[in-house]
């Protein structure tokens, strides 16, 4: 039997701790821009109605992780070939800067269209480093960690994340408590992006105390990027399979928290507090199960879990919007995201583990960072988009329901090839 590491020796305690700093700040600033959508609509965009300035918003912030597969396999490239410690300083910086950028953008009403445009370059500079970033946390936790606790471990990318939106919602809900809607309107929206501007500093500080892992420095070459963008080229359908997998992960990761503030607000007409309340909830709940599922997976196997939650996410998406739309209530809310949280935090738990078991060793990073941006791109962040679209089209408010549930049929169509082909295996306890 697989025995757990429950509590990481004080010393990997630390690495996890200044490996998962960045994901705090990457985070941070996608939910505050997904909570913020309609004020940030409002403050950078042309005057319209506010579907399409909610849509024009949502629409920057997926366009800003359209460039995450480009930042994935450059600095991708860059961290298989120079150390995992010196490429996730560098995406750092570039995604500090995407930050300060937001932060500090005019309004439309100052400098007319710019506006617009200089909040699409923030977003992707975030974009391009969050390409890397995740990935790169992903495969430095998934090599220190000690042997038969790779999921567990590596869960800890995630639930730095997860920090990272209690965080945030904190901040917003002490914000909606002090301040009115005008003022919150008019600019205190903007606080909360200032705060994550003063993080930055810290975090560089605790990332450059950062180790190399022991298995890169234990390797006698390192691959040129000429022979890493082969080696992805060559492995393009085990990446194609890890993009599917991940699908699900990203989905409803950014429907339960970028989206959870604008669909309680805009669309069950919640209170603005009681959406924050459900974030948080939501963001603790995710911390409780994504290492639970991570260490779940080290004593079966990374497939059982992956089809489970999979198959539960395919019979109850849709019917759970269904009772939550029905008629609304910050009960039924809550339980709704609680539910849709458990599938998150048990597949993810044991996704980024089996994802870095499945890519070359030799080019892991490149690899795993490239199948879950394309993922993140293509499905994830484009959620608050398409959820807002097919609410708008169809005119059932449960909609997003059916979104979820492709994502779902994408992860176990994946998980079946995959463990079917031989591409993965399943983990051994030892492993």
């Amino acid at each position: 039997m697989t025995h757990i590491d429950a509590d990481p020796p004080p010393s990997r305690l630390g690495d996890i701790l200044r490996a998962t700093s960045g994901n705090f700040l990457e985070m941070f600033d996608f939910f505050l821009f997904g909570f913020y959508a309609s004020h940030i609509a409002q403050a950078f965009f042309p005057p319209v109605n506010e579907v399409t300035a909610l849509l024009l918003t949502f629409t920057t912030f997926w366009l800003g992780a359209l460039m995450r597969p480009v930042g994935a396999i450059v600095l991708g490239a860059y961290i298989d070939r120079i150390g995992r410690r010196r490429g996730l300083i560098v995406t750092l910086s570039i995604m500090a800067l995407g930050t300060v950028l937001i932060a500090i953008c005019p309004t439309y009403a100052s400098i007319g269209l710019a506006a617009p445009v200089i909040v699409l370059i923030g977003r992707l500079l975030q974009g391009f480093s969050a390409g890397v970033e995740l990935g790169g946390v992903s495969i430095y936790l998934f090599e220190i960690a000690t042997p038969g606790n790779k999921g567990f471990y590596t869960a800890f990318q995630s639930a730095s994340q997860q920090v990272a939106i209690f965080f945030a919602a904190v901040i917003g809900y002490l914000m909606h408590a002090g301040l009115s809607g005008q003022q919150i309107a008019d600019g205190g929206w903007r606080l909360p992006f200032f705060i994550g501007c003063l993080i930055v500093p810290l975090i560089f500080v605790i990332r450059r105390s950062l180790q190399e892992t022991p298995e890169f420095l234990a390797r006698r070459a390192h691959p040129s990027t000429a022979e890493i963008f082969r080696s992805v080229a060559a492995n393009w359908p085990v990446i194609l399979l890890g993009t599917l997998l991940t699908v699900p992960t990203t989905v409803t990761f950014y429907l339960i928290t970028v989206y959870t503030p604008t669909f309680g607000k805009a669309v069950l007409h919640l209170g603005e507090g009681e959406s924050l309340a459900v974030t948080v909830c939501v963001a603790i709940s995710n911390f409780i199960w994504l290492p639970i599922g991570g260490a779940v997976s080290d004593r079966i196997g990374r497939k059982p879990v992956l089809i489970a939650i999979a198959m539960l996410a395919l019979a109850t998406a849709y019917p759970a919007l269904a009772w939550l739309t029905a008629s609304p209530s910050f009960a039924k809310m809550l339980v709704v995201e609680l539910w849709f949280s458990f599938f998150f935090g048990a597949y993810n738990g044991a996704l980024v583990a089996a994802l870095s078991e499945i890519v070359p060793a030799h080019v892991r990073a490149t690899s795993f960072s490239l199948a879950f941006s394309l993922a993140a791109a293509l499905f994830g962040t484009a959620t608050p988009m398409v959820s807002t679209w097919l609410i708008s089209t169809s005119g059932d408010r449960a909609a997003p329901g059916y979104w979820l549930m492709l994502a779902a049929a994408c992860g176990l169509a994946a998980t079946l090839t995959l463990y079917r082909s031989g591409a993965a295996a399943r983990v051994p306890a030892q492993a």
